[in-house]
């Protein structure tokens, strides 16, 4: 008989070095909505890449405690995470470019901060001192990034609004006192600035730069490295320059060509070794890295196979940033199924019963987001009707689903005055949407919504079940009125399938239609866990159905026009045919 080796195991040694984190900073210069965001996930993904655990942060200097009671007009979308916070839509940049799962601690604004202090003060925890903006403001910045860096390696910290914003120095400050608290070899300023193009003059100008840099080195901040924003490539004079008058070196001033996708953001600055360079400056170690699933992404993005038209029907269409992560998920959808999508993007104040075939007829697909409110809210119910009736893919989200539910209930149950209880409506008595028990009473608009992941059990065999190819979900949550279970009974009746359902509340989370090719409404938010490498499944199905409605729309135009030619043809024929026997 053969004895038995035994395997031989290898325990792990234990290190006497001490984990060091490293913490990069990332300001913005010139004008807003420069592109920090974006760096900052993107320097995210090329040090995960190198297989370093990172963590990234937002600080917000305005003095809204968060954007939850923002209009989405002024700040853009409302970016929620898994512990139910209502952030900045930049962690939605992080989270679709990295592994990274974040929390409330990855967020923070001045309204959060001044609020936390001055409660410290009214408890007494300052014994009696006078409360200043330092130390005391400066202090309780950096303790929310020391809370947002812990289990990480790297510590990204973005830093909201233009160096010289009055509300902005506070945090300016804690980063400066942070360098000499952590050492400038475990600290990293970036910043990233705008070069204009003078088309007149036929030259990108540097001096807006310069004084941006100034403006930050009189704050106390020396930058790293400077990212350079332009619609035309910087050249090595250039480089040089902006290295002299701002003294970093020129090899740290690193060109950001405008990019025609973000997701090809994490590639340009790996072609220019910012990472490298960045790893080098903070003493880490360089490892073997592949960008090989990004770059079939771009490919993907700059070579569709299929174009589709997905008409969406909004109130905030006016700034589509609105509906950021909404955009970039129906975009992975496309990158799955080697699509293009256009994106059509329809006000629903608009539209009436005289426009909505005009509207609606050229798209393949028809998709309501989430919103609040009373306005435009007819303009929806109308192309959700048309959707159903016409048998165009339709995609209802959050509020999206509430009104198919109304539409529903109106034109198929008979319920005439179906409506919801946010409609403040003094005739309606159906309220096919109605409050949570919890959420009455509730007079404050700020944090007290459902927010946040929850549970959701699917129908076996439906359609949700089938694209998910699974039993039990989670997603991600932001309303505060919820689906009527008084009229479950007759939904399912009169052919709306309840297949969604949060068990440990009872509450409806999924409808569909099964008489319909794709007729599929959630009431949460599937777009919050969206990747261009990794899609969500439901994005992937309803582009999918989108391309099939396409290819059969095309084929039945073909199909008229073949047979109104054949029908000219004919007449033609017939019309020749009569002068001969006349002649």
């Amino acid at each position: 008989m053969k004895r038995k080796t035994k395997k031989k195991t290898t325990a792990l040694k234990s290190t006497k070095k001490s984990l060091v984190q490293k913490f990069v900073f990332v300001t913005g210069g010139v004008v807003s909505s420069i592109g920090k965001g974006l760096t900052a996930a993107s320097l995210g993904t090329l040090l995960e890449k190198q297989g370093y655990k990172v963590s990234l942060m937002k600080c917000d200097p305005y003095i809204n405690v968060d954007p939850g009671t923002m209009s989405p007009l002024q700040h853009g979308e409302v970016y929620v995470t898994e512990d139910g916070a209502e952030t900045d839509l930049d962690l939605g940049h992080y989270e679709r470019f990295t592994n990274v799962s974040l929390n409330r601690s990855n967020s923070v604004s001045a309204g959060q901060i001044y609020d936390s202090v001055i409660t410290k003060e009214r408890r007494g925890d300052y014994l009696g001192g006078t409360v200043q903006v330092i130390p005391h403001i400066t202090n309780e910045i950096k303790e929310k990034i020391y809370d947002a860096g812990q289990g990480s390696e790297v510590v990204i910290v973005e830093i909201g609004g233009t160096v010289g914003d009055i509300e902005g120095l506070p945090f300016i400050e804690a980063i400066r006192q942070m360098r000499v608290d952590v050492g400038i070899e475990n600290s990293i300023f970036v910043h990233v600035t705008y070069i204009p193009y003078i088309a007149a003059a036929g030259e990108l100008k540097s001096k807006p730069t310069q004084h941006s840099v100034k403006e930050l080195r009189a704050i106390g901040i020396q930058p790293d490295f400077l990212i350079c924003r332009s619609e035309k490539p910087l050249d090595q004079t250039l480089k040089d320059k902006i290295g002299l008058f701002c003294s970093i070196k020129a090899e740290n001033v690193i060109p950001a060509v405008d990019s025609s996708t973000i997701y090809e953001v994490p590639l340009a600055l790996h072609s220019e070794g910012f990472d490298l360079k960045v790893l080098k400056r903070l003493g880490l170690k360089h490892r073997k890295s592949s960008m090989e699933t990004w770059k079939k992404v771009v490919n993907n993005l700059k070579n569709p196979q299929k174009t589709i038209k997905v008409g969406m029907v909004g109130k905030y269409v006016d700034l589509t940033e609105s509906y950021k992560s909404l955009n970039e998920a129906i975009t992975h959808g496309g990158i799955s199924n080697n699509t293009r999508v256009d994106i059509v993007y329809i006000d629903s104040e608009q539209i009436n019963k005289k426009n909505l075939n005009s509207s609606l007829s050229d798209v393949d697909a028809i998709l309501v987001p989430g919103g609040f409110g009373q306005r435009g809210v007819e303009g929806k119910i109308l192309a959700i009707q048309y959707a159903r009736e016409n048998e165009i893919p339709f995609f209802g989200i959050c509020y999206g689903m509430q009104l198919a539910s109304i539409e529903f209930a109106r034109n198929v149950c008979g319920i005439k005055d179906a409506t919801s209880r946010e409609f403040e409506s003094k005739k309606a008595r159906n309220y096919v949407i109605d409050f949570m028990e919890e959420q009455k009473g509730i007079s404050n608009k700020g944090g007290t919504m459902r927010l946040g992941a929850y549970p959701c059990t699917l129908k076996p065999g439906s359609k949700a079940a089938k694209i998910y190819n699974t039993k039990n979900i989670s997603e991600r949550h932001r309303h505060r009125y919820e689906f009527n279970n008084k009229y479950r009974p007759l939904f399912e009746k009169k052919g709306m399938d309840l297949t969604g359902i949060c068990k440990n509340r009872d509450l409806v989370e999924i409808v569909e239609i099964k008489e319909h090719p794709w007729f599929l409404a959630v009431q949460f938010h599937p777009e919050f866990k969206s990747k261009p490498t990794d899609p969500h499944p439901l994005f992937k199905s309803f582009v999918k159905a989108a391309v099939i409605y396409s290819l059969k729309n095309k084929k039945r135009a073909k199909t008229s026009s073949q047979k109104k030619t054949k029908k000219k043809s004919i007449k033609k024929v017939v019309k020749a045919s009569s002068r001969r026997s006349l002649n």
